[in-house]
Parts: C-alpha cells; sequence; structure tokens
C-alpha cells in the first residue's frame, strides 16, 4: 500500500485560508460580544398632561448625570429607554408600561414611578419578573413594602411631615388645621404631622382633603381661617396645583391673620418660586434638597447643571432625585464588577451609601428607603430673589413609618 494511499488528502491551501478566516472571525465577534456588555435602565415618567414639568425634571437629572458620568461603567455600557406613564391615576398604564420594557426592551432594571398609584401597580409586576426598581419620587412609606425589588432614593412624606410636626411643636404653635390632597402621599402627611405635632403637645382643630388636581382652595382655606388655628399644615403633589395653593394662600391673607403656613418642599420647590413669588414670605417647609447647600458634590452638580441647561435654570429636587437614581444604578454596578442580575443588584443597592447634591445619603438595607438629611427652610428674599432659606439640619432622617 502506498503513503499516499494512507495519508489523509492535505486540505487546498485556499480552503485552508476561508476555514482560519472563518475561525478568526468567530474568536473576534465572540470578544466583541463579550466587550459590549449592555445594562438597559428602563424609565417610567409623566411626560404629558397636567405634571409634565415633572418628568422633564427628571429627564434632565437623567441626561446630566451621564453627561458628567459618561454611559459606561467598566465595560458595562448604561442605555435608557423611556416611557410616558402621563401622570396620576394611570396606574394601569404603568403597569403596562413597566411590562414592555421588562419584555421587549429586555430591561435590567427600572427608575422612576413619579406618582404612588403608579408604582403600586406595578409592584407585584416586579416581584414576579424579578427586576430591581428604583423610585424617583413617589413618597407613600408603604410602597417599597410591596415589594422586596423596590428601592427609593427620594423621600418619605412621613419623613418631612414628621420632621415639621416635631419643628412646629418645640417653637410654641399650639393648635394646627391641615390640608392635603386626598390620596396616600397626603394621607401619609397629614397622618405624620398630626402624630409627631400632638407627640410635642399641639392639638389638631380641623382638617381637609382636597382632589389631586385641585386649582381651586379657598373655599378650604376659608374654613381653616375659621377655626383661628396657630398654624396651616398642608401637601399636594407639585407643580401647577401647588402654585396655585400658593397663590389663593397669599390672597386669602391667611398670614396676615396670624397663621403661620407649614408646607412640604415639594410645595414649594425652587424650580417654582419665580411663579410663587412673595406667597413664600415666611412659609415654613421641610425638604431634602435646596440649590444654597454647600458641598462639593452639590456645587459639580450646580455647574454642570448650568452648562447644559443655562446659566439661569434653576434645578427642582427632582433633578436631583433623578441624578441620584442614575448614580445609585451606577455604584450597584461599580460593586457588583459589572453583573447585572436582579439579585446581585439588590445586594448591592441595599446599603449603599452617596455623596449627593444634597448630602450623604444611604439606602436603609432593612427597608430599602432612603436615609437622608431634612432641611428646615423659610421663605424669604436673598439678593433680591425669593428663596427659601435652611435654618435647621436634621441629619440622617429615617423614615419613621418603618
Amino acid at each position: 500500500m502506498s503513503c499516499a494511499k494512507i495519508l489523509s488528502p492535505v486540505m487546498p491551501r485556499r480552503e485552508f485560508l476561508l476555514a482560519v478566516s472563518a475561525a478568526m472571525a468567530i474568536v473576534s465577534s465572540g470578544a466583541v460580544q463579550a466587550q459590549e456588555r449592555k445594562l438597559t435602565v428602563g424609565v417610567v415618567l409623566p411626560l404629558s398632561g397636567t405634571f409634565a414639568d415633572q418628568g422633564q425634571h427628571y429627564e434632565s437629572g437623567i441626561k446630566l448625570y451621564q453627561k458628567l458620568h459618561g454611559t459606561k461603567v467598566g465595560d458595562v455600557t448604561v442605555e435608557t429607554v423611556v416611557r410616558d406613564d402621563q401622570g396620576p391615576g394611570s396606574g394601569d398604564l404603568s403597569r403596562r408600561l413597566t411590562q414592555e420594557l421588562i419584555l421587549r426592551n429586555k430591561a435590567d432594571i427600572i427608575l422612576g414611578y413619579s406618582f404612588t398609584p403608579n408604582a403600586m401597580a406595578a409592584a407585584t409586576l416586579l416581584t414576579e419578573a424579578k427586576k430591581p426598581a428604583i423610585i424617583i419620587n413617589a413618597a407613600t412609606s408603604v410602597i417599597t413594602e410591596k415589594s422586596p425589588y423596590f428601592a427609593r432614593v427620594s423621600f418619605t412624606l412621613p419623613q418631612l411631615a414628621a420632621s415639621l410636626g416635631t419643628w412646629a411643636a418645640k417653637n410654641n404653635l399650639k393648635t394646627a388645621y391641615t390640608i392635603v390632597s386626598d390620596y396616600a402621599p397626603g394621607i401619609d402627611a397629614e397622618t405624620w404631622f398630626k402624630k409627631s405635632f400632638e407627640a410635642g403637645g399641639g392639638k389638631i382643630v380641623g382638617e381637609a382633603r382636597t382632589p389631586i388636581s385641585a386649582m381651586e382652595y379657598s373655599p378650604f382655606l376659608q374654613r381653616a381661617m375659621e377655626a383661628k388655628p396657630d398654624l396651616v399644615f398642608a401637601f399636594n403633589p407639585g407643580g401647577d396645583v401647588s402654585v396655585a395653593f400658593m397663590k389663593s394662600a397669599k390672597e386669602r391673607g391667611l398670614t396676615k391673620a396670624g397663621i403661620k403656613l407649614l408646607v412640604t418642599g415639594d410645595v414649594v420647590d425652587d424650580s417654582m418660586l419665580p411663579a410663587i413669588g412673595d406667597a413664600l414670605d415666611g412659609v415654613i417647609s421641610a425638604l431634602h434638597y435646596q440649590v444654597e447647600l454647600d458641598n462639593p458634590e452639590n456645587a459639580k452638580f450646580l455647574k454642570g447643571y448650568h452648562e447644559m441647561y443655562g446659566a439661569d435654570a434653576m434645578p427642582s429636587y427632582r433633578v436631583v432625585q433623578a441624578y441620584d437614581g442614575m448614580a445609585l444604578i451606577y455604584k450597584a454596578l461599580q460593586q457588583t464588577g459589572g453583573k447585572t442580575d436582579a439579585d446581585s443588584l439588590m445586594a448591592a443597592i441595599k446599603g449603599a451609601k452617596l455623596d449627593s447634591p444634597r448630602g450623604p445619603i444611604e439606602i436603609d438595607p432593612a427597608t430599602r428607603d432612603i436615609i437622608e438629611n431634612i432641611y428646615i427652610r423659610r421663605g424669604e428674599q436673598k439678593n433680591g430673589k425669593w428663596s427659601n432659606v435652611a435654618f435647621e439640619t436634621l441629619k440622617a432622617v429615617k423614615d419613621p413609618a418603618k
């Protein structure tokens, strides 16, 4: 038998080179896929309707964070896919959008939910899908208990309302009348203001609950003034609704009658002060952020914001919440070494600590709620403009409802 018959036939040179080229392409493709790792953030915000301005603030915060910090964490590219939930009262839509983001857009994490009903509607879906979700605003205390995949980077109404109730009682204000929007956050605010105020010896002499989108407050304010309390405590959901309330309080002469007005800080958001004007005079509020805060992170944030949106642009606390929501996602990715599975991300989110424009913040590992400073402010003119001027800081405040 000849050697030619024993040896396997030799592959022709052209076929050999093509095979090598194909093999190298497969290896190269695998390397590129390994390098092009991605985390998709599904964003659910109110971008139309009465509260569209709120959605725009959140979008500004998301864009600003990525402008200042890039779109990559290590070798992971962070991309956002944004959907419009149209504001409060659209829980079914919010749930459908969340489902779409998870199933169609393959979102690894959800960021959003400005309103409590929308967050609550998505809770069971997030649990079933095992998808982490960072609450960008919705402030009813109980939300984080509705899914183990919720974490909150904003605030809770009990944090703000209880802080004001304690302050009022300590400052010799004995009687109060409450006016709050008639939905879960308003009831939270009413409940915790009462608890803290009464614990300090104060007395509630009347209360009113108003429609969430109310624009006429004169009848409620008139009844409050007839009760002759030392103070009126108020909460409503911000935007045009809050401007309408503040202007109505000014027109009715509430403070001229010797009644102090105390509001949660979202009612007198810094970005709305040009519209509120002198109705801010003497108003006491509690909030977790204001533009005058003196810390390195706020200086960096404000510099970037003004470069991006103009020297005269005024960022609201909502911008900061969205900015910090992205910061929390980036921090979690760093902690996991780029792992994007739900268990790894949630483990990194629990107990996470960040230096924020609002000061130091931490995600409580037990409740997944935020621990942060609360600032007591007074409305007054500063450098010719109406401002919320902080005069007292309550440090590392937890949600008192948990």
